[in-house]
């Protein structure tokens, strides 16, 4: 038997601050389940036909999280798949719900220092524009964690290699799957 089998039944969502690794450890993971995976930043500026930084400066947070929570939806009624959504695409209780029920929820969680340092490297995020990475994720954190603390599963990712979180991510589902099964 197919050990990654029940994994394949239902999109998987990943969740957390920007930088945990949402899309690249999506990436790996959808490879490893042999599932497509989608990036809902991705989505969302082919959608609109610019960048999030375009959005964001254009027609501000409002309308892009608008627009998210749209693509997120549409993405949701497809066949099973790793979704990689924005940082704060869970924070809508639209789109929460929404993945609450056709979804299961996966909150990749690390320390903010190193956020902080793998943030700091790209200067394409619009939150972080002129302002200190740690200050941001400070304040992100305690407004967003109550929120993430609701996501089906919690996996301490850690400073590690990709493969090391996937690893994680498909043992926390397995259990998942062994607690609602019983």
């Amino acid at each position: 038997m197919d050990p990654h089998e029940p994994l394949r039944r239902r999109t998987i969502a990943l969740v957390g601050l920007m930088g945990v690794g949402k899309s690249s450890v999506g990436r790996r993971l959808a490879t490893t389940l042999g599932l497509p995976f989608r990036d809902a930043d991705s989505e969302v500026e082919a959608a609109a036909g610019r960048s999030i930084s375009e959005i964001f400066s254009a027609l501000g947070e409002p309308a892009f999280r608008d627009g998210e929570r749209r693509v997120i939806a549409r993405l949701l009624e497809g066949p099973p798949h790793v979704l990689a959504t924005g940082g704060g695409a869970f924070m809508n209780d639209d789109t929460r719900a929404l993945i609450k029920t056709r979804a299961i929820s996966v909150w990749l969680k690390a320390d903010l220092d190193v956020l902080a340092r793998r943030i700091g490297r790209k200067d394409t995020r619009p939150l972080i524009a002129d302002k200190d990475p740690l200050d941001v994720l400070k304040a992100q954190a305690e407004v967003r964690y109550p929120i993430y603390a609701e996501a089906d599963v919690v996996v301490e990712t850690g400073d590690t290699a990709h493969h090391i979180t996937v690893a994680q991510v498909i043992e926390a589902l397995n259990a998942h799957f062994r607690e609602t099964a019983e």
